[in-house]
């Protein structure tokens, strides 16, 4: 078994071979068919997140201990189950892996709010996760279908397309139907968020990101209007194009795009944070009951909300997001890229023997859709 592990903080990936495990209990085996790389498993392994004013949260803090096998949005193959997994899980069967798991003892995990347990067993940042040949579901409950999804189709889903789902269901019925939501950022998260958006039928989507390419790109998700975030009237376009702002999503979640979404909000309007790029920032509290605004934060979401988000791709089939994959090998590459803000779209690792196992960072990569803003179909 070949993994890509985390082995000292901000330090280069270290390559691990060693046994593949055997699943007992109810664990399932997987080979990973395709493991997402997600802007977290950058804060994951530079070891924490900026809080602004010289403060960090330390991944150590967290509770996180090395060595770390990155990777929480997989696709795998089932290869073994353990003697209590249910009969109908069958070796050959593809499935994408819930990464949010708790303690599963406490109460919050006894709600179905794993993703909010205080005790997390997240896989990728506390247990083994998808950059590796092989991946243990610890439970075949775990397991959610992915239908004729493409393996890098449906693997973003289990953490940028589930939190900002989790994030929209925040959004009261009447606002979504009738009302723009502002998405700030296009990164994969803001990109995922725009076609989630407009499969569940709000009427106009408006994107504020900095980057040109990635404002095509979220056009071409949807979007109604994509608006450079850092012209000096951002603002002003953005109202222009939604008119009342009730909504905005913060895919970024730097203070300055708090402070840009708060003050897009109209009187009563929402701000549901997302991103995790950190800082901090000065307000008036008195601001807030005066305006009636809510901020309100959202950390990705439970169980059955990705089972509810698969099957609304299922029927609604939303649109794909950009997605290029890279040999497992390349993982560490893949990193730097993402960092550098080199990627339109979701990097994936795909197999061990995808493609040669060396390239300089930034070198092309095999693209995995030929059209990679075609409807999600096989």
């Amino acid at each position: 078994m070949i993994s890509y592990q985390v082995t000292a903080f901000g330090q280069p990936l270290a390559r691990s071979e060693h046994p593949t495990p055997a699943p007992s209990g109810g664990q399932v085996l997987l080979r990973v068919l395709a493991a997402g790389v997600c802007h977290t498993d950058i804060h994951t392994w530079e070891g924490g997140y900026d809080l602004g004013g010289g403060k960090r949260l330390s991944m150590e803090q967290r509770g996180v201990s090395l060595p770390l096998t990155l990777g929480h949005e997989t696709v795998g193959e089932v290869v073994a189950a353990g003697p209590d997994a249910p009969a109908d899980i069958r070796p050959g069967q593809r499935y994408l892996v819930y990464p949010w798991i708790g303690c599963g003892d406490c109460k919050v995990c006894r709600r179905g709010r794993e993703n909010l347990c205080a005790a997390p067993r997240f896989l990728g940042i506390f247990r083994p996760g998808g950059y590796s040949d092989h991946i243990m579901a610890p439970d075949a409950r775990y397991l959610v279908g992915i239908g004729d999804l493409r393996p890098e189709q449906a693997a973003p889903y289990a953490c940028s397309g589930l939190t900002t789902y989790s994030a929209i269901r925040k959004i009261p019925p009447e606002v979504l139907a009738e009302e723009a939501v502002v998405v700030i950022g296009a990164g994969g998260l803001g990109l995922m968020c725009v076609t989630l958006l407009k499969a569940l039928g709000c009427p106009v989507v408006v994107v504020l990101e900095a980057d040109g390419a990635r404002r095509g790109a979220a056009l071409a998700a949807g979007a109604h209007a994509a608006i450079d975030s850092g012209a000096a009237d951002a603002t002003a376009q953005a109202r222009q194009a939604a008119g009342e702002v009730w909504a905005v999503i913060d895919c970024v979640g730097a203070a300055g795009t708090v402070q840009q979404g708060m003050d897009l909000l109209t009187k009563g309007g929402q701000l549901i944070l997302v991103g995790l790029f950190g800082g901090e920032l000065s307000l008036s509290p008195a601001l807030i009951p005066m305006r009636a605004i809510s901020i309100q934060g959202s950390y990705i979401g439970n169980l059955e909300e990705l089972k509810a988000l698969m099957a609304l791709v299922r029927e609604r089939k939303p649109r794909a997001i950009p997605t290029d994959c890279r040999c497992l090998d390349d993982a560490q590459s893949a990193l730097a890229d993402l960092s550098a803000g080199r990627v339109v779209g979701r990097l994936l690792l795909g197999p061990h023997s995808a493609q040669p196992a060396s390239r300089a960072s930034g070198a092309a990569s095999r693209p995995l859709s030929a059209t990679p803003l075609q409807a999600s179909q096989p």
